[in-house]
């Protein structure tokens, strides 16, 4: 990757441990090429307060990266930060680092976005009532029309037919429409991301027992299981619904690529018991690659040096070994 764009690396909310990530990511990935967005100043005094000696480069676009040292593009918090205090004067700050880099990826400044978590409160007090996540927020900056969430550890791929909705609201949104847009975008980037020629996915049911034919709830009748056979008949390999409470089994696991789960809290609980800290959050559908930790900001350990860094790695290594085939194409 020597002469490519380096990643985006956003420091998430100032007063979590998105800088406390960033700056352990610096020892911990020493040949990466990334550049780090945030304030400079709060990466500074949170490499003092947690005894690390990381020297920081004051980055621009079109400036080569420094032969030593980390690249910080700056984004001013616009408030003095103290770790573990969330402050709605830094939201602005946190949304400009984000446009930065989605911008950045539009025009190629940057290969792909890595992200450091944000509190969705922050933001909505503070400069966007209407913000509801990473996820949203990029396909709405990009223009893009839907976009799927998806966890994934080395064993297990669990993406998300809705994200971040009540859970009241789930079964409006899971429309036929919608639906399919989603499984086309996730068999779409099996192939592309992961170089799975034929996908094999796992759909879950919304209900409990998928409906039970129509007696625990007709969203299966109705909606996912037209969805399937369609997709099915355009050669897509979809098995489903399926019950969530048997699915996630070895055997069935043994024989999918990906698991699409109906709502947030119905997947990602499987998902995160069995690799939690070293999962990876991926965006599918974006004109751009971003991966992302799969954990909050952490407030309470901010500055404390316990904050784990294994999801940020193991995020950050998984867009350079999605990227890696794209440049050798190019």
């Amino acid at each position: 990757m020597t002469h490519t764009a380096p990643l985006a690396i956003t420091s998430g909310d100032p007063a979590g441990i998105g800088p406390d990530l960033v700056l352990a990511l610096n020892a911990a990935l020493p040949n990466s090429r990334f550049v780090v967005l945030g304030d400079i100043d709060v990466l500074t005094a949170r490499a003092q307060q947690l005894g690390l000696s990381v020297n920081l480069q004051q980055w621009e676009p079109h400036q080569a990266l420094p032969n030593q040292g980390l690249a910080v593009w700056h984004c001013p918090a616009g408030v003095t930060v103290t770790p573990g205090q969330p402050d709605a004067k830094t939201a602005q700050g946190t949304l400009l680092m984000l446009n930065r880099a989605i911008d950045g990826c539009l025009d190629g400044t940057f290969s792909a976005m890595v992200t450091a978590p944000l509190a969705k409160s922050v933001i909505c007090e503070g400069a966007d009532p209407t913000f509801t996540g990473h996820t949203e927020y990029l396909a709405l900056r990009s223009k893009t029309k839907q976009v799927v969430m998806m966890l994934a550890t080395e064993q297990l791929r669990v993406a998300l037919a809705t994200t971040h909705l009540p859970l009241r609201a789930v079964a409006d949104a899971i429309t036929v429409e919608s639906l399919t847009t989603t499984l086309r975008i996730l068999h779409s980037d099996l192939v592309q991301h992961f170089g799975i020629e034929q996908p094999n996915i796992l759909v879950l049911g919304l209900n409990p027992h998928a409906g039970e034919d129509g007696h625990l709830g007709m969203e299966e009748i109705h909606t996912i299981t037209p969805t399937i056979h369609k997709l099915r008949n355009e050669g897509m390999r979809l098995t489903g619904p399926v019950p969530a409470d048997t699915a996630f089994t070895p055997h069935l696991l043994e024989q999918h690529d990906a698991v699409l789960a109906m709502y947030h809290d119905q997947g990602l609980p499987v998902l995160k018991y069995t690799g939690f800290g070293n999962a990876v959050n991926i965006t599918l559908g974006l004109p751009f690659l971003r991966t992302s930790v799969d954990h909050g900001t952490a407030y309470s350990l901010a500055g404390t040096g316990k904050a784990n860094v294994g999801s940020l790695v193991a995020a950050t290594r998984m867009a350079e070994t999605i990227i890696q085939p794209r440049l050798k194409g190019q």
